[in-house]
């Protein structure tokens, strides 16, 4: 977006990004008041969204991370991407443990029969038990509902992190039609109303239509609150925040592979009788995210090797290492 002040251009682009994934959030969570969800179709939905997850997490947000500090690429930033990136995974993992947020099966949509004395799935060509990690604890109505919300509400939360991060990381960077922290943000914008119709669907039993609607515009806000206070936190400094949005990046990288294997790996145990079409879903979804670096454009991964900086010297270096006089 040439002519603009980056600071303005990225905040203005937040702001766009956050009013839809606003908008996207509250949709997802009002489809269970809606329409009967299909379960095969749900499957069909968390592959794709699973698999642009997953590309964005490895093709875009880990090497953004790599370089969005500037300069050369050394050891010292390596090990900090890596160490982000495991403190996301390890971040988002424990949520998963204590809360049990993440569960986007069918008896959390409402597709739940019964098998014997046992509650189990049903899919499109049998049942299976439902597997259930509570140790012995059933978390029934308002109980249940309230720790998936806030399990969901923190990942929400890092959600805009992710989304801030990849917007700080890559505004000024971009010209023509590149689009600061696209492909970030597609994949928060896909993946929240899956969030939301979690939340909602597990609300509805033992809730208002009202009560349901403020839960659900409550939690919507939740990704624009980390996105903006990530935002001030990086504007601090220059070196606050290329720090921010190299942290920011490999954190959220973390999060987001945590998340879409979460999503990914259970089919391989609980829907093998569709494994064709949630395979093929799974690789539409990874492609897609390959192919949104197109839109980016060219200079999104921050390539440093062609930008010059000038300093007090009166020289000029570019970060390939040579100086020009």
């Amino acid at each position: 977006m040439p002519g603009l002040d980056p600071d303005w251009q990225g905040a203005g682009v937040l702001v766009a990004y956050s009013a839809a994934v606003i908008l996207a959030s509250v949709f997802g969570g009002l489809l269970p008041d809606w329409i009967r969800l299909t379960h095969n179709k749900m499957q069909l939905l968390i592959s794709f969204v699973g698999g642009i997850m997953l590309g964005i997490a490895i093709f875009h947000m880990i090497p953004h991370a790599l370089v969005a500090s500037g300069g050369a690429i050394d050891r010292q930033d390596v090990e900090r991407v890596a160490w982000g990136v495991m403190l996301g995974l390890l971040a988002t993992f424990f949520l998963l443990r204590f809360f049990q947020f993440h569960q986007h099966g069918p008896g959390d949509f409402g597709f739940q029969g019964e098998e014997g004395s046992e509650p189990a799935h049903l899919c499109s060509e049998h049942t299976h038990p439902s597997h259930s990690h509570a140790h012995g604890q059933q978390s029934t109505g308002k109980t249940r509902w309230v720790f998936v919300l806030v399990g969901l509400g923190l990942h929400t939360l890092m959600d805009g992190v992710a989304m801030a991060s990849g917007v700080v990381a890559e505004s000024g960077h971009h010209h023509g039609i590149g689009i600061p922290g696209l492909g970030i943000f597609l994949a928060v914008l896909l993946h929240k109303p899956l969030d939301a119709v979690s939340i909602t669907s597990l609300m509805k039993p033992s809730t208002t239509p009202n009560q349901r609607l403020l839960v659900n515009v409550g939690f919507a806000l939740m990704c624009p609150v980390g996105a903006f206070l990530f935002w001030f936190g990086a504007g601090l400094g220059n070196e606050w925040a290329s720090s921010f949005a190299t942290w920011g990046l490999a954190f959220s990288a973390g999060v987001f592979l945590c998340i879409s294997l979460s999503d990914l790996l259970p089919e391989m145990e609980f829907h093998s009788h569709n494994r064709i079409p949630l395979s093929i879903a799974l690789l539409a979804g990874i492609l897609a995210a390959y192919a949104i670096g197109i839109l980016e454009g060219e200079d999104a991964h921050g390539t440093n090797a062609s930008e010059s900086t000038s300093h007090d010297d009166g020289h000029v270096h570019d970060h390939s290492g040579h100086n020009h006089d």
